[in-house]
């Protein structure tokens, strides 16, 4: 007898089994979970495939937020210093000066950037609100320039100090006192040699220091004025009343003061030592 092409269950020839609906569904689930291969697109055309980033917990440098806080401005540099204790010179008596002008300085000007100046300076700064460094910056100077006004060449040595100014030529033979009143200064030369130079002060408009050539007359050690009961010590006579001596008012007030004629010193040491060494017929000299 011929087999049968179906075999008592109503299988398929060869023993195979329609697949059930539940297998089809199943296959399709594990399909799209797998992830099935893309099938290309129709009429040959060929793209890339599709590729799908996700988010890995840091954000890319475009994607992170702006930074609202406001950088710290750079700090503005500090102004240039042009002068400091230690410092001499002539834009130094400017500064000590000027100072005075507006009662921060008493003493000087000196030329020397001492104790003094810085205090003035720092008492200057404190007082217009900048930082009390003692030193002169560019920003103290220009304040203190619009507060002042320039200083004429007597208010730079007002104490002395000044150079001397050649010799005239009368003073150059001889034993001689010569004084200057172009430079404000006494040298007392020995045969063209000067062998000390001191600052010096004379006498006013109204009663003005005589000029020419004299001779000392008479020395006094511890002379007072008859006329002015004023003290006149290591006075050396040349010329009537006017006298080469000490002054203690010369070495308070330097030249904001004047004398009466005679020729003022304010170094006592240095008067001390010229009145020791001067003899009386010696020359003195007083010129332009």
């Amino acid at each position: 007898m011929g087999r049968s092409t179906r075999d008592g269950r109503g299988g398929r020839p060869g023993g195979l089994r329609a697949p059930t609906t539940a297998v089809l569904a199943c296959g399709a689930a594990i399909a799209v979970l797998g992830g099935c291969t893309v099938q290309g697109p129709p009429d040959g055309e060929r793209h890339s495939p599709v590729r799908i980033e996700l988010p890995s917990g840091t954000p890319s440098p475009k994607s992170a937020p702006p930074d609202d806080k406001p950088s710290a401005p750079a700090a503005p540099a500090a102004p240039a210093v042009l002068w400091k204790p230690g410092d001499k010179g002539r834009d130094i008596r400017e500064l000590q000066a000027r100072l005075r002008q507006i009662a921060w300085l008493f003493d000087g000007p000196t030329g020397v950037y001492d104790d003094l100046t810085e205090r003035a300076v720092r008492g200057f700064q404190g007082k217009r609100g900048l930082p009390k460094t003692g030193r002169t910056d560019r920003v103290t100077w220009e304040r203190l320039l619009k507060m002042t006004r320039e200083p004429g060449r007597w208010d730079l040595y007002l104490m002395g100090g000044q150079p001397a100014d050649a010799p005239d030529a009368r003073c150059l033979t001889g034993r001689v006192l010569c004084v200057s009143k172009e430079s404000r200064t006494l040298r007392w030369m020995v045969d063209g040699r000067t062998e000390l130079t001191v600052p010096v002060r004379f006498g006013s408009e109204y009663t003005p220091t005589r000029e020419g050539v004299f001779s000392v007359y008479w020395k006094s050690r511890h002379h007072v004025s008859t006329l002015y009961d004023s003290p006149m010590p290591y006075a050396m006579f040349f010329s009537g009343g006017q006298a080469v001596h000490y002054s203690s008012d010369f070495a308070a007030r330097g030249y904001a003061g004047a004398s009466h004629g005679c020729v003022n010193v304010a170094d006592e040491p240095a008067i001390r030592e010229i009145f020791a060494r001067v003899r009386t017929g010696d020359k003195v000299v007083v010129h332009r």
